[in-house]
Order: structure tokens, then sequence, then C-alpha cells
């Protein structure tokens, strides 16, 4: 996914995947007007067809990552 250059209010638990109801860690801005949440499985599922009518896509997928290795930190110490 490309990541949003521009500031954008950060995605929180409350924003929930609109496919399944998953915390929401992508928000695409459709060319059309409005947007999609999805969680890091959806996001990547759709990805090429986002891709398609995306003005802008919000990847906070990295998250996941951060806190799988602050988790891995904390059990070692």
């Amino acid at each position: 996914m490309t990541t949003v250059l521009t500031p954008a209010s950060p995605l929180t638990a409350a924003d929930r995947c609109d496919r399944c109801g998953a915390q929401a860690y992508l928000r695409v801005v459709l060319i059309s007007g409005g947007e999609l949440l999805f969680c890091a499985h959806h996001g990547r599922k759709f990805e090429p067809e986002l891709k398609k009518i995306a003005a802008e896509i919000q990847d906070e997928t990295d998250r996941l990552t951060a806190v799988q290795a602050s988790a891995a930190d904390e059990e070692q110490h």
C-alpha cells in the first residue's frame, strides 16, 4: 500500500473495518468522495482494486509490527 504523505488524523481503536468489524489500520479516501476503513487483512486482500479508486491511502499497518516488537521485548525482561 502507499502511505499518505499529507497529515491525517490517526486511526483509533474505535475505527473499524468496513468489511469485518476488526480494528482498522487503513483509511482509503475515494476519488468519488467518502472513505473506507479496512483491517490489515482486508486492506491487503483488496489492495489492487483499492489503488484504482483511491485518491489517498492512509496505511498504519506498521503499528501492528511495532506492537508485536514491544511485546516481544517485554517478554525477554
